[in-house]
């Protein structure tokens, strides 16, 4: 065992999308060897921890069952002494209502070097994602974070509750959806104003988004009926009546991403920038398979070679190199990609393709083939396990020789979403990627248009949901994107005319 003892971060993950996470809390997950994660992050963070470490699920939530918080510090304890550099991942922010600070304590007593790196805060967060500011010149020039979940005390509520009535400000209170009814009795009785502005909101990467708002005193009951669940944030004040939401194309919609880290990233940023709140629903994972490239362009003379998305392209030149061979082997080969991505990944290492049709679609993919190769030249198609038998057969159809290569598989990360999920969009790049995930989830939630990036995986999900179903006009990253962005607009189109 290693006697060198390692160091504990305790890293404020922020609340929702991965991209909220500080610079220098990313840096420190990319370097960990073990991180220990609570229940409400972004999964997509965990794509950025090194493949070889330790990942270990700590999560706590309401009524149900959880760690201990006594094990999860013996847990941070071993991980330190075995001599290992270790994240401790936290939604929002570790020093707030996180119990960040009993960590650290325990960690300092233990000797273990430590430290702190803070993130945005639900308290926060929770309301700007509802175009709430927590203050507001005029309205609110202070703002009272306060737990309704406290220790030791008569039914959960601070001693003295009713001083929180006479406060100037917003009143935010985490973890209190099942005492909303008595906070709002007591605020009252002890002087709040019944009409006050109020509102219950779940976000972040809360399982089940809602904004409720409405006076102090029915708050309560608009909950109950809106279903609201736990975990939320209580809002009450003057601000709760703003709302100063973005104004973006996608703004206030919930969408799902499924797919391997370089598709989750291509897609997570644009979604973003134009307003969405995104999280992983399925993350995957490429896990190369054998096979003799050597033994291929021996017995193959001047072969085509065909490849239907970068990660087959990457993993062609991964077992280039595995097998000891450069580019001078490909000497009288030539090139087929399904579309502009796909080109550029072959371009990254210096082969600019032959041929690549005019629309990115497997189907107009073979007709270019049989219509640009002759029929004595060999067609190889590298590609994915879970890929289908369509292009094979369509060229074998039209009297091609073709040899179909499975060069890597697509498979869940271990970090995989467990449970239902809710979603506006659920968006899939393969037809593994919707396999995978409707394992794990048991279905596609009714309230989801679900977006493929491609026939073969729109024809994955046939049958298996009742929700629309919409194919990307191009098999890429930019195709899902402008998808969802004309769904929305004639959904909003929609809504103004019944309005």
């Amino acid at each position: 065992m290693n006697t060198k003892t390692g160091r504990v971060w305790l890293v404020g993950a922020g609340c929702g999308s991965a991209d909220l996470i500080t610079l220098r809390g990313l840096s420190v997950l990319r370097r960990c060897q073990a991180v220990v994660y609570d229940d409400l992050i972004d999964r997509e963070l965990l794509s950025f921890v090194p493949e070889n470490a330790e990942q270990l699920y700590v999560g706590k939530r309401s009524g149900l069952p959880s760690a201990a918080q006594e094990d999860i510090c013996g847990v941070l304890i071993r991980l330190a002494r075995e001599g290992k550099n270790v994240v401790r991942l936290k939604g929002g922010d570790p020093f707030v209502f996180g119990r960040g600070g009993e960590e650290m304590a325990v960690l300092q007593d233990a000797d273990i070097p430590c430290e702190e790196i803070p993130g945005i805060s639900s308290a926060i967060a929770v309301p700007a994602f509802a175009g709430i500011p927590v203050t507001y010149r005029r309205l609110s020039r202070s703002v009272h974070i306060i737990t309704a979940h406290t220790a030791g005390t008569n039914g959960g509520l601070p001693e003295d509750f009713g001083h929180f009535a006479r406060l100037e400000g917003t009143l935010v209170f985490l973890m209190g959806l099942g005492q909303l009814s008595k906070i709002a009795q007591e605020l009252i009785a002890a002087g709040k104003d019944p009409e006050t502005p109020a509102a219950v909101l779940s976000g972040g990467n809360a399982p089940c988004p809602a904004a409720v708002r409405g006076p102090l005193r029915c708050l309560p009951e608009l909950a109950k009926e809106a279903g609201v669940q736990a975990p939320a944030v209580i809002v009450v004040g003057a601000v709760a009546a703003l709302d100063l939401c973005s104004s973006r194309p996608l703004a206030g919609l919930r969408i799902g991403l499924t797919g391997t880290p370089a598709m989750l990233q291509k897609l997570s940023g644009p979604l973003r920038e134009y307003g969405a709140q995104v999280f992983t629903a399925q993350a995957l994972e490429v896990r190369p398979l054998p096979f003799s490239l050597k033994e291929l362009m021996e017995q193959t003379s001047s072969p085509w070679l065909v490849f239907t998305s970068g990660n087959g392209v990457e993993r062609f030149f991964q077992a280039m190199k595995e097998q000891n061979m450069d580019l001078r082997t490909l000497a009288g080969s030539h090139f087929a990609a399904v579309g502009a991505a796909t080109e550029q990944a072959l371009w990254k290492h210096g082969i600019r393709a032959d041929l690549r049709p005019e629309t990115y679609t497997t189907a107009t993919l073979g007709d270019a083939l049989i219509q640009a190769v002759p029929p004595a030249e060999p067609l190889v198609l590298l590609r994915s396990a879970q890929a289908d038998a369509s292009l094979r057969q369509t060229l074998e159809k039209a009297g091609r020789f073709v040899q179909d290569i499975r060069t890597y598989d697509v498979l869940p990360r271990r970090n995989r979403q467990q449970g239902p999920v809710t979603a506006d969009y659920l968006i899939f790049s393969s037809a593994g990627g919707v396999r995978s995930f409707l394992e794990s989830s048991g279905g596609i939630p009714s309230t989801a248009v679900c977006v493929c990036i491609g026939e073969a995986t729109a024809s994955a999900l046939r049958n298996q949901t009742r929700t629309p179903i919409l194919t990307a006009p191009e098999i890429s990253a930019e195709g899902i994107l402008q998808a969802v962005l004309s769904h929305a607009a004639l959904s909003d189109q929609a809504c103004l005319q019944t309005s």
